[in-house]
C-alpha cells in the first residue's frame, strides 16, 4: 500500500516539474522576442521591455496571497486553479493588438502562474520528510533551470518560424494538456487531508512574524533574496556581454546561453541527494563561491568556448544554492508551508527584478566594473555563509543517529 502511495506521489512530483518547466520556459522565451515585438508594434524597445517586469512583479506579489490560501484550502486546489489560469492567460496573450494589451495579458498571466511553483514546494514540504526532501526539490529546481535554458533559445528560434502569437498560443495549449494530466493525477491520489490554518489578519501577521523571527528561516530568506540579485543581475545581461565581447548576433547569443540551466535540468535530483546525504553546510557556500568565480572568469581574456563554460558553471552555482535554501525553509516553516514558500517566492522574484535593475545601473560605470561589483558581492556572501549555515549538517546527522538507535 505504501509503495502504491509513494508511486503516485512520485508521478505527481514529475508532472508538477513539467508544469514548472513550462512556466519558466515562457518567462525566459520573452526576452529574445523584444526586438521583434518592438518592430511589430512600432514602439521603442524600452517600452516593449516593460512586458518582462509586467509578469515578474505581479507574480512575486501574488505568491503571498496564494500561500495564505494554500494553508487554508490545501495545495491541490491552488495548484489546479493557478495552472489553469496560467494556461488560459498565456494562450490569450496572442490576442494582443498593442503593447498596453500585451502588458495587461502578461500581468494577468503572472498573477495566474504564481500559485504553482511555490505551492508545489509547499506540497513537497508537507509530503516528504526533511532528510529526503533534497531530491524532490531538485526535480522542481531542475525544471526551473531547464525551462530557463531552453526558453531563451527556443524563444528566438521558434518565433522565426511560427511568429510570436502562435508561440504564446502553443505554450498555453501545451500547459492546458499538462493541467489535464495533473488533474487526473490528483484524482488517482484520492482525497488529500488539509490542515487548515486561519486567515484572520492577526493570524496572518503572526505567521509572518514566526517565519521571520526564526533565525534559521530568516537567514535562508535573506540568502534567497541576495543570491537572486546576483544570479539575475549577471544572467540578464549576459546577452550584452556576448554581443560586446564576442560580437555575436541574437541567435548565436541564444546558443551561447543554452548551457545555463542544463546542469540543473539533468542533475537537479542528484544534487538534491547530495544535500540529503551530506547536509547543506558545505554545499551552500560552495554554490555561492562557484557563482562568484564564474562571474570573475568573464572578466578575463578568455575564448568564446571558455565563456560558454563559465555560463554553465554559473548555472551550477544556482543549482547548489536555491534548492538547498528551499529545503531549509520548508523545515523552518513547516507549520505554515504555503505561507513559508510564498515568502520565499516573493524574495526570489524580488531578487530577480532588483538584480537586473541594479546591474543595469552598474553598467553606467562599464560592463567590466559591473561584473567586478557583482562578483565581489557574491564572494562575500559565500564567505559569510560558512558560519551562517554551519549547523545544517548537524541537524541531519543527528536524525541519522536517532534512527540508528531505534
Amino acid at each position: 500500500m505504501n509503495d502504491l502511495r509513494n508511486g503516485k506521489r512520485e508521478y505527481l512530483l514529475r508532472i508538477l516539474s513539467v508544469a514548472t518547466f513550462i512556466i519558466f520556459f515562457q518567462i525566459y522565451m520573452v526576452a529574445p522576442l523584444l526586438p521583434g515585438l518592438s518592430v511589430f508594434f512600432h514602439v521603442s524597445e524600452q517600452r516593449t521591455g516593460l512586458i518582462v517586469p509586467a509578469f515578474l512583479i505581479p507574480y512575486g506579489i501574488a505568491t503571498l496571497f496564494y500561500g495564505l490560501l494554500a494553508d487554508r484550502t490545501g495545495t491541490k486546489k491552488i495548484i489546479l486553479v493557478s495552472f489553469f489560469l496560467f494556461a488560459l492567460l498565456t494562450a490569450g496573450t496572442a490576442l494582443s493588438h498593442s503593447i498596453p494589451q500585451l502588458i495587461l495579458w502578461r500581468a494577468l498571466a503572472g498573477i495566474g502562474a504564481s500559485g504553482v511553483i511555490p505551492i508545489s514546494l509547499a506540497w513537497i514540504g508537507q509530503t516528504y520528510p526533511y532528510e529526503q526532501r533534497g531530491r524532490p526539490l531538485g526535480f522542481i529546481f531542475g525544471a526551473v533551470a531547464g525551462g530557463g535554458a531552453f526558453g531563451s533559445f527556443a524563444g528566438a528560434f521558434l518565433e522565426s518560424f511560427i511568429g510570436w502569437k502562435m508561440l504564446f498560443f502553443s505554450v498555453g495549449l501545451l500547459a492546458f494538456f499538462v493541467w489535464v494530466v495533473i488533474y487526473l493525477a490528483y484524482q488517482k491520489m484520492g482525497a488529500i487531508p488539509v490542515r487548515r490554518k486561519g486567515l484572520t489578519i492577526a493570524e496572518v501577521l503572526n505567521g509572518y512574524k514566526a517565519l521571520l523571527i526564526n533565525k534559521r528561516g530568516r537567514n535562508a530568506y535573506i540568502y534567497v533574496l541576495l543570491n537572486g540579485i546576483f544570479i539575475s543581475g549577471v544572467y540578464t545581461w549576459l546577452g550584452l556581454y556576448f554581443q560586446r565581447i564576442f560580437f555575436l548576433n541574437g541567435r548565436e547569443i541564444g546558443i551561447a546561453l543554452l548551457g545555463y540551466g542544463i546542469p540543473g535540468f539533468l542533475f537537479g535530483p542528484f544534487i538534491g541527494r547530495l544535500a540529503d546525504r551530506f547536509g547543506r553546510s558545505r554545499l551552500l557556500p560552495s554554490g555561492l563561491a562557484i557563482g562568484a568565480l564564474s562571474s570573475f572568469a568573464l572578466l578575463l581574456p578568455i575564448s568564446l568556448t571558455a565563456a560558454k563554460i563559465a555560463v554553465i558553471t554559473l548555472s551550477i552555482g544556482f543549482d547548489l544554492t536555491q534548492p538547498l535554501l528551499a529545503g531549509i525553509i520548508t523545515q523552518a516553516g513547516k507549520e505554515r508551508t504555503g505561507q513559508a514558500m510564498s515568502v520565499m517566492a516573493f524574495m526570489l522574484f524580488t531578487g530577480f527584478g532588483s538584480g537586473s535593475y541594479l546591474f543595469g545601473l552598474a553598467l553606467r560605470l562599464s560592463l567590466i566594473n559591473a561584473l567586478i561589483i557583482f562578483s565581489i558581492f557574491q564572494l562575500i556572501l559565500a564567505i559569510i555563509a560558512l558560519p551562517v549555515f554551519r549547523k545544517e549538517k548537524f541537524l541531519l546527522s543527528a536524525k541519522r543517529k536517532i534512527s540508528r538507535v531505534k
